[in-house]
């Protein structure tokens, strides 16, 4: 049983890049929310509220306006990014105004477009330039990949995350760039260098950084060094 909920944990970190990024992100118990919540510049209470913001936002849906819009909700550090489509600007801003009346929502970016419903094929290809974008961000070895909450919709590259002017231009930099982009749209939270050190220094702890000295050599009896 442990080595099958061990199995669960990894597999499920490595099936999420390829998942469509217009879906909230999954609530993971255990090991595997340790180990992408250690990363993330959101306290663990705000990374709880934005999942929570995200799950009130749909359930609060009108069955006639989720009937009239596909629509999908993002939160990250407590703002909310909804996108998707919906037939007229009258329901568009409904569920603008209902997103913004959720609790703890801090502001509203309400990117919904005045267009029929996108297609399985349409938001397939989204999350695949999703996944594009994280690994370009990776392969850079330029920022974390972690600090930044990519999410697509029709070709619409939108960057949310907690980073320095820096880490802002190298993400955008890298979104422009990537395949089957069209747009770029940063919500970034651009912070001073001297606050995202504090937030990355409180999330690393007070550990000690080792010497730089050579690891001692243990001889065996009856081996050779």
């Amino acid at each position: 049983m442990q080595f099958v909920r061990g199995f669960f944990a990894v597999s499920l970190i490595v099936a999420l890049p390829v998942l469509s990024a217009c879906v909230p992100a999954v609530v993971v118990s255990g090991a595997a929310v340790g180990v992408m919540s250690v990363h993330d510049r959101r306290s663990t209470g705000v990374q709880t509220d934005d999942e929570l913001t995200e799950w009130k936002a749909s359930n609060r849906l009108p069955q006639r306006l989720a009937n009239a819009a596909h629509v999908n909700f993002v939160s990250y550090n407590r703002v909310l990014l909804i996108t998707g489509e919906a037939v007229d600007e009258e329901t568009r801003a409904a569920i603008g105004s209902l997103a913004a009346a959720v609790e703890g929502v801090k502001k509203v970016h309400n990117e919904l477009l005045i267009a029929p419903p996108s297609s399985l094929a349409s938001r397939s290809n989204d999350g695949l330039i999703s996944t594009k974008f994280k690994a370009r961000l990776v392969e850079s070895n330029q920022l974390s990949s972690n600090h930044i909450k990519p999410v697509t919709e029709s070709g619409t590259l939108f960057l949310m995350g907690l980073v320095n002017e820096q880490e802002a231009r190298v993400a955008v930099s890298i979104a422009r760039t990537t395949d089957g982009v069209r747009k770029v749209v940063s919500l970034f939270e651009v912070l001073p260098d001297t606050e995202i050190r504090r937030i990355d220094s409180a999330l690393l702890g007070a550990r000690p950084v080792p010497p730089n000295v050579a690891a001692p050599v243990e001889v065996r009896q009856g081996a050779k060094p």
